[in-house]
């Protein structure tokens, strides 16, 4: 997902029987959505939102740093450096994840003054820009172009933000990972990464429990749901089943959401990275454009998961959750055609849902 669409690979979270994928089912879950909202009292705000930028008559940088603070939206995730943006955000109290692009990564790793320069350049001439992640490249496959440039990369852009005299604004360094790193997920406990990430992967989790930094995941339901419509109920994807679907041990699972960010944490117990916490950097519905993609779902998705996040989950209990939704604007350039329809806003800068977000 995210700027580059990739789809993760096909696996099972829940045996819990077959959906149907119409509309039919709305009035079932809207009643489950509202006994669930109403057991949620006040929150605070956990959830950022991803800006991308690959749409068509979107407003300024400018007008879109002013609808974040006008939403009380606190957190934003940039997939790469847009100067604009940096000096709207500038005295805001939004916390930015910067992405470095998958195509600077060679050249980072190869030089750690070019990671200097970048760290410059994007950073520090922003002192008055609340960064708090690096997000170094993004959804790497492990023999992919860019994997090897990855890690080297990570520890050029960490020595960067000290050469820099920034080490004091704790800004954490990290990559999105997804779905497809997942060996096994079902049930959660049995989470396990493949063999080609674990190799690939080692060398970060080690980076990133020696720094206890985050990792961050792109965690999509809706994939795994319309992968495996046989075995994943559509109230299990959507937060609205009533009863638990997947008991795991001691831990029972009401929703694929938490069973899904538990299967990356068993995973990363077997890599020696269980002292780990996961952000999840991106998720989301889409609302058009292909299966399951109705308005009324994408609604649901994206109201009860910002209640959802306040809360851990079966394995991590204490909560909360911080978490990117994805994502502001309509993405009219990407395709396939459901890659389009994942916005909360439209480009007039009218909200798709009603949605409160802290």
């Amino acid at each position: 997902m995210s700027e580059v669409c990739q789809l993760p690979n096909v696996f099972s979270i829940a045996k819990s029987g077959h959906a149907g994928k119409s509309p039919s089912n709305i009035s079932t879950i809207m009643l489950v959505l509202g006994l669930l909202m109403a057991s949620l009292g006040t929150t605070v705000a956990t959830t950022g939102i991803c800006y991308g930028m690959l749409g068509d008559n979107l407003p300024s940088p400018g007008e879109v740093i002013n609808m974040y603070k006008q939403n009380n939206i606190g957190r934003m995730r940039l997939y790469g450096q847009n100067y604009d943006a940096f000096q709207a955000l500038r005295a805001t109290n939004i916390e930015l994840m910067l992405g470095v692009p998958n195509e600077e990564l060679q050249s980072i790793a190869s030089s750690q003054d070019y990671a200097n320069k970048w760290i410059r350049n994007n950073v520090q001439n922003y002192g008055d820009v609340k960064f708090k992640y690096i997000a170094v490249g993004n959804e790497i496959e492990p023999n992919g172009p860019y994997a090897q440039f990855l890690y080297p990369a990570m520890e050029h852009i960490q020595t960067a933000i000290y050469n820099a005299d920034l080490g004091y604004k704790n800004i954490k360094v990290s990559t999105p990972i997804y779905q497809a790193a997942l060996a096994e997920s079902y049930p959660p406990s049995k989470g396990s990464f493949t063999s080609e990430y674990r190799s690939f992967l080692d060398p970060i989790i080690g980076f990133l429990v020696n720094h206890k930094y985050p990792l961050l995941v792109n965690m999509y339901p809706y994939y795994s749901y319309i992968e495996n419509t046989k075995d994943i109920r559509l109230e299990y994807a959507l937060f609205t089943s009533p009863s638990v679907v997947v008991q795991d041990g001691k831990h029972g699972y009401q929703n694929i959401f938490d069973a899904i960010l538990d299967a990356f944490y068993s995973a990363l117990e077997k890599a020696n990275g269980g002292s780990l916490d996961i952000v999840v950097s991106e998720t989301g519905w889409p609302s058009d454009g292909g299966q399951a993609t109705y308005f009324e779902y994408a609604s649901l998705y994206n109201k009860i998961l910002i209640k959802h996040v306040q809360g851990g989950t079966p394995k991590r209990p204490i909560g909360p959750i911080e978490t990117y939704m994805f994502t502001m604007f309509n993405k009219n350039k990407k395709t396939p055609n459901y890659e389009k329809y994942w916005e909360l806003f439209y480009p007039n800068k009218q909200p798709k849902y009603q949605i409160k977000f802290s």
